[in-house]
């Protein structure tokens, strides 16, 4: 157990060495000193910055220059869990009393308090505010208060919570302590909000960039998704990552889907018991599991900072939420990815939720809907139309780190007349019917109910058929998110607008954007790995997971990635050189220096690679190329069970109920995944033998024709699939 010796008092000017010698920065994240000068002033504040940003260390620090405690409002037993096990890791006397803690435990804290021995403790506002806790802190010394994730205290904030509330009693309880809240995310009504209700006195508003350049935006259509989500984690192999599904069935079939593909995945929605939410939260904190699929009652309570990948798998209900989830990637300021999937269908979904909900809450949620749908459908640079949302501009022209900016979306080749076909089309239908309807007379659908309204008759039947029904639907949406065309009523009917009116007159500059091959080229943010010895990463890693488990703490309170990288680059072969990573801090180094040198300096002879480097020279190493993962669909998954007893496709038809086609389907894509070898299980010798000869004779093809014909037609294709198949996997 760290030490909980408190550290020498301090004057403000010392903030600086406390921040260098407890945590091992060497520097301020912006806007960090500011809300740390607030705190030592004992002036009130709010406090907006990203996730990643640094607010914790805005009150911790301070509270190590102060005489007394800090008082920390924490909503989430976990949050605290983490914080606390994460100051103690740095030699910071810490504690917090909720409910887990035994009555022995509690009287533990108490007398801590009562000796003075306490710089931080955390409370949950409902803990804080009975009243013999609030009568017994007025004696404690109380130096600052900090009130986390504080736009749980604004109904118009979108993560209410009635019981912080009550935290107003705060300022009349200790009326000389400065109170100071903290968040990631609150527009300027939910900062006004936040310092009301706590009865703030002219509070400084410190609000940071909405901005988080490190974060790589990627947006596409949900169709096939599945298999795409199996790339993103297979190129984040044994990294950690969150996988946000809307319902609770998709939450347990994605992650089951998963783990059959072999990856350590678990699942988290509040359907699940306490202790199932609690035993896999604490092994994705563990590493024991590296991907959580979960809805969005999973994350408020996570301090995990080396996410390096988040994804939704459909679209969040408000841009608060997108913006806080997929913020949780990439805490540690190194690059991460965040991905969405979204279809038409999401944006109903969430709409269903929401009727029986209350009508002023559920007007503002719809609003909220509508500007995450036009996110979705917009063609602008990701970064900017976030922080735009927050009522801030992005700097750059081009932010490097999004779909958009990446060149990885191309717009149609004539925008304006493929804009003039489709609100055409609203004006034939006579402005009576949604997206959906409108994109499949576009597309010359034979559905009953357009031949019955005579819709197969307009002249703009039919006039997209060579585009799927599904990238028509988003144009349309394209097109309602730039203002052509607008959805109204509860059914959401297309009608034109002026401005689309316009469009069909020629006057008008829609931009149309379809999906595009991927681009090469890097998002900014990849250069954190320059210099970096990847294998010597992976034994680093491999050393602080070993003593994260002896120690019961979550890896990350060792050494975050950024640490870990930052060792891996530099190399240092004694503790004083050790010393100079980022984020190595004195108690650190006392706790874990010897141990890391040791293995660093092991690796360096086995591997006969330098040490002691110069980080402006670290640069130029090859990063590893990422292992793609195959196409794999989430209905096959059951069949490779089957298929992986060696199962023919006669008995997965009969145990499944499939088509002969649809089996067959299922066996190639279980013999591209799993690099299967040997197609005897399915194709006798005699008949592999002869396969692979007239592949051999006929020559690499990539028809099956012309092998099908050396053969004399006495072969079925099928057959012929599955030798190719084995034979492409042994090269």
């Amino acid at each position: 157990m760290p030490s909980l010796t408190a550290p020498p008092q301090t004057g403000r000017s010392q903030l600086a060495e406390i921040v260098e010698h407890t945590w091992g920065y060497d520097s301020f994240l912006p806007l960090q000193r500011e809300a740390m000068e607030c705190c030592l002033a004992s002036r009130d504040s709010v406090v907006i910055l990203p996730t990643g940003g640094g607010k914790s260390l805005c009150f911790q620090a301070p509270a190590l220059c102060m005489e007394g405690m800090a008082l920390v409002v924490s909503p989430l037993i976990s949050l605290m869990k983490d914080q606390v096990d994460a100051l103690r890791a740095c030699g910071v006397a810490a504690a917090y009393i909720n409910s887990t803690l035994s009555t022995s435990e509690r009287r533990q804290v108490a007398e801590q308090i009562r000796r003075g021995e306490l710089k931080l403790l955390y409370a949950a506002p409902e803990r804080l505010l009975a009243d013999r806790t609030l009568d017994f802190l007025k004696n404690a010394n109380v130096s600052l208060v900090a009130v986390d994730e504080a736009h749980c205290i604004s109904a118009w904030g979108h993560d209410f919570r009635p019981e912080y509330r009550a935290l107003r009693v705060l300022k009349q309880a200790f009326p000389s302590v400065g109170i100071h809240a903290y968040t990631a995310t609150a527009s300027e009504q939910v900062r006004q909000d936040i310092a009301e209700q706590l009865g703030l006195e002219s509070p400084e508003m410190l609000v940071g960039s909405f901005d988080r350049p490190n974060l790589v935006y990627r947006l596409r259509p949900g169709s096939g998704k599945f298999a795409q989500m199996c790339e993103i984690i297979q190129r984040h192999q044994n990294a950690s990552g969150i996988v946000y599904c809307i319902s609770r069935k998709e939450v347990d079939r994605t992650a089951a889907s998963l783990c059959a593909l072999g990856h350590r995945a678990a699942p988290y929605h509040a359907g699940m018991s306490d202790q199932e939410r609690h035993d896999n939260q604490d092994a994705f904190i563990e590493e024991r599991v590296d991907v959580i699929v979960a809805t969005v009652a999973f994350g408020m309570g996570i301090d995990k900072s080396n996410v390096r990948y988040v994804i939704h798998a459909g679209m969040p209900k408000s841009l608060e939420h997108y913006q806080q989830e997929s913020g949780r990637a990439g805490r540690d300021g190194l690059e991460a990815e965040c991905w969405l999937f979204h279809s038409g269908n999401d944006a109903m979904t969430w709409k269903r939720m929401l009727d029986n909900s209350d009508p002023q809450a559920r007007d503002g949620a719809l609003r909220a809907l509508d500007a995450m749908e036009g996110f979705c459908q917009g063609v602008e640079c990701r970064h900017r139309a976030i922080v735009r949302y927050f009522g801030q501009e992005l700097e750059s022209d081009n932010c490097g780190a999004c779909d958009v900016c990446l060149d990885e979306l191309d717009q149609v080749a004539d925008p304006v007349i493929l804009a003039q076909k489709i609100l055409s089309c609203v004006a034939r239908l006579s402005e009576r019917f949604g997206a959906d309807y409108t994109a499949k007379v576009l597309a010359g659908s034979q559905e009953q109910r357009i031949v019955q309204q005579g819709h197969n008759q307009l002249s703009t039947y039919g006039l997209l058929k060579e585009h799927a029904v599904a990238t028509i639907r988003q144009w349309i949406e394209q097109l309602a998110s730039q203002g052509f065309v607008a959805k109204t009523g509860e059914f959401n009917v297309l009608q034109l607008t002026p401005a689309g009116r316009a469009l069909l007159k020629g006057q008008g500059s829609p931009q149309l954007l379809k999906p595009a091959e991927p681009q090469q080229r890097a998002p900014k943010a990849a250069d954190s790995w320059d210099g970096v010895d990847r294998d010597l990463f992976e034994v680093l890693r491999e050393l602080r997971g070993k003593l994260a488990a002896e120690l019961q703490v979550p890896a990350y309170i060792v050494f975050g990635d950024t640490a870990l990288r930052d060792m891996a680059r530099r190399r240092p072969s004694t503790t004083d050189a050790f010393r100079q990573v980022n984020g190595v801090g004195d108690k650190k180094l006392e706790d874990f220096g010897e141990a890391f040198v040791e293995a660093i300096v092991n690796y360096c002879r086995a591997n006969e690679v330098p040490m002691d480097i110069n980080t402006s020279a670290a640069r130029g190493l090859a990063p590893a190329k990422p292992q793609a993962a195959g196409d794999v669909s989430m209905s096959a998954l059951p069949a490779f069970e089957f298929f992986r007893r060696g199962a023919s496709v006669e008995e997965v038809m009969a145990n499944m109920n499939r088509a002969r086609s649809t089996v067959h389907g299922y066996l190639g894509e279980y013999l591209r995944h799993e690099l299967v070898l040997d197609p005897t299980p399915w194709v006798d010798a005699a008949t592999v033998r002869r396969i692979e000869t007239a592949i051999e004779e006929v020559g690499p093809q990539q028809r099956l024709a012309p092998i099908f014909e050396h053969l004399g037609g006495e072969v079925s294709y099928d057959d012929i699939r599955i030798v190719a198949a084995c034979l492409r996997n042994r090269s």
